[in-house]
């Protein structure tokens, strides 16, 4: 009790006005996302960046290696999203409950989606691959805007925000 409000006042004496414990808890869960993502994804998080961009009826997720040159990273990276694209058309959303964990925000309702309600087409993109997921039903677009937001924080410096990708002046791949 004493370390937590020590720490909560010297992360506000430094003007972060958040606990510092935020941040350590942060940094144990994405080092436990990122080890279970290890079994999860054949690709290396640290050599690969996700980009997820949110749209009026769904968003997209886009994996790209980090170095356009990996053109090892790249072939996994394709072929896990062809994968998984598989599985999610089917409702099948275990693998992203092993890596970030079944109360996972908009996860339930997307594993719950009826067949068609949720339409997730493939695309390959230079340096790596993109997962676009529509839906006409706004509950599920909120679901996946939430499980965006999740996957966001949950990969930390591995993950960016499309929008914020595109809006400092790059274009998204």
């Amino acid at each position: 009790m004493k370390w937590t409000i020590f720490f909560t006042t010297l992360g506000m004496m430094a003007g972060l006005n958040v606990p510092l414990k935020s941040f350590a808890t942060d940094a144990e869960r994405q080092a436990g996302v990122a080890t279970r993502g290890a079994e999860v994804m054949p690709f290396s998080l640290k050599a690969t960046t996700h980009i997820f961009t949110k749209s009026e009826n769904g968003g997209s997720q886009q994996v790209i290696a980090k170095s356009p040159s990996d053109s090892g990273q790249t072939q996994l990276i394709r072929k896990h999203l062809r994968e998984i694209q598989k599985q999610f058309q089917r409702g099948d959303f275990s693998g992203p409950a092993r890596t970030h964990g079944t109360d996972m925000p908009g996860l339930a309702q997307l594993s719950a989606a009826k067949p068609g309600q949720i339409s997730i087409a493939y695309k390959d993109i230079k340096g790596g691959g993109k997962l676009t997921f529509h839906s006409d039903d706004p509950n599920l677009v909120s679901s996946i805007h939430a499980w965006f937001d999740a996957q966001l924080s949950d990969h930390g410096a591995d993950a960016m925000d499309g929008h914020m990708h595109h809006h400092q002046g790059m274009t998204p791949p």
